[in-house]
């Protein structure tokens, strides 16, 4: 069952297009990242669903039930903001019932309700402390209970990690996806940090210039980008781009043997993509480069390579690298990927 359907949702402010014809479909449960730029649409487009900016054109469904053209707060979703938006002079309990109370649920019921999501965000001996004196994760805790209280059918998460130290953003990262497996609804959470979509989403939403660029699970959008801006978007270090050609069955620059890829005809110039960890550093290596810059990442070194002018970055568990003296390395034709110069979409190769 659909948790989630958007139709042909556009926005546009002062006749800037900032959404163009969004659809989408979410599955009830599912935890959705949506991962893109700043000023893609992003944070729009979750706001829209919350029902606090309407949309010019489109429809959104929640289970089948039309929710556009409801009130924000007979929605049934929860928004949690990147500031927590608690309020300050009221104590955790007080915070956590506030929906409650505003709903006009029985007193006895609001104190059991509270109890329990206390109890589930590990916030039970802080029930009377006001937010000043609670931690970033606390408050980020808080504010996460304030909306799973209130029982909605679908969580809204918009950048709630951005103003957390990293080794709390990790930890929350992991608390999120455990609370969210708990819980079983739809989360869509909202980031512009590749490392938050990569280890929580059951599939990412990247968006681009106000469009959906690509759906898919994390392994899919690294592996299989659509296009040079999901290659270059998804995945840490940056993959290498060059622009190329194919001179006598070989890649131009480089010299890599393409005798066994087969290209689209019209292919003359494009561009070509490598992950770092595809550039092998290797004294068997049959290309060779001068190592500009070693950065020790523990068990990998980030090596930066000067081909004859070409710039490349490897990711490698080799120790011996040196600055400025040539290395060896080999590229495996397997591992390019091929895009269109003009359009950047991934070209449909083949192996022979």
């Amino acid at each position: 069952m659909a948790g989630l359907v958007l139709k042909n949702v556009s926005k546009a402010f002062n006749g800037a297009a900032v959404l163009k014809d969004i659809s989408l479909e979410l599955a009830d449960g599912e935890l959705a990242v949506l991962l893109g730029p700043s000023g893609c649409g992003k944070s729009t487009l979750l706001r829209i669903i919350a029902g606090l900016e309407t949309a010019d054109s489109g429809e959104i469904y929640i289970s089948d039930t039309r929710i556009d053209q409801m009130e924000p707060k007979n929605r049934n979703v929860a928004l949690v903001f990147q500031n927590y938006a608690l309020y300050p002079h009221m104590t955790v309990e007080k915070n956590l019932s506030f929906p409650l109370l505003i709903s006009r649920t029985h007193k006895t019921e609001i104190k059991k309700k509270v109890l329990e999501v206390a109890e589930l965000l590990a916030l039970t001996d802080k029930l009377k402390v006001r937010p000043g004196r609670l931690s970033g994760g606390e408050r980020q805790r808080v504010a996460l209970g304030r909306a799973i209280i209130r029982e909605p059918a679908i969580f809204l998460l918009d950048e709630p990690l951005s103003n957390l130290d990293a080794d709390l953003r990790s930890r929350m990262r992991r608390e999120i996806v455990s609370l969210q497996r708990r819980l079983k609804k739809t989360l869509i959470h909202v980031t512009h940090d590749q490392t938050e979509a990569l280890t929580m989403a059951d599939r990412i939403v990247l968006m681009n210039q106000g469009r959906i660029v690509q759906v898919g699970t994390p392994r899919e959008l690294y592996q299989n980008p659509i296009d040079l801006f999901t290659a270059k978007f998804i995945g840490y270090p940056l993959i290498n781009v060059i622009k190329a050609k194919v001179i006598d069955g070989r890649l131009s620059p480089l010299g890599i043997n393409l005798s066994d890829v087969r290209l689209p005809a019209n292919s003359e110039e494009f561009y070509v993509g490598l992950r770092p960890e595809d550039v092998i550093l290797s004294d068997t290596g049959n290309l060779t480069g001068v190592v500009e810059s070693c950065e020790y990442l523990g068990r990998q070194i980030l090596v930066k390579l000067d081909c004859q002018g070409i710039k490349l970055t490897s990711l490698s568990s080799v120790s011996n690298i040196i600055p400025e003296v040539e290395a060896h390395f080999s590229i495996s034709p397997a591992s390019l990927y091929f895009f269109d110069a003009i359009s950047q979409k991934r070209l449909d190769t083949k192996f022979k």
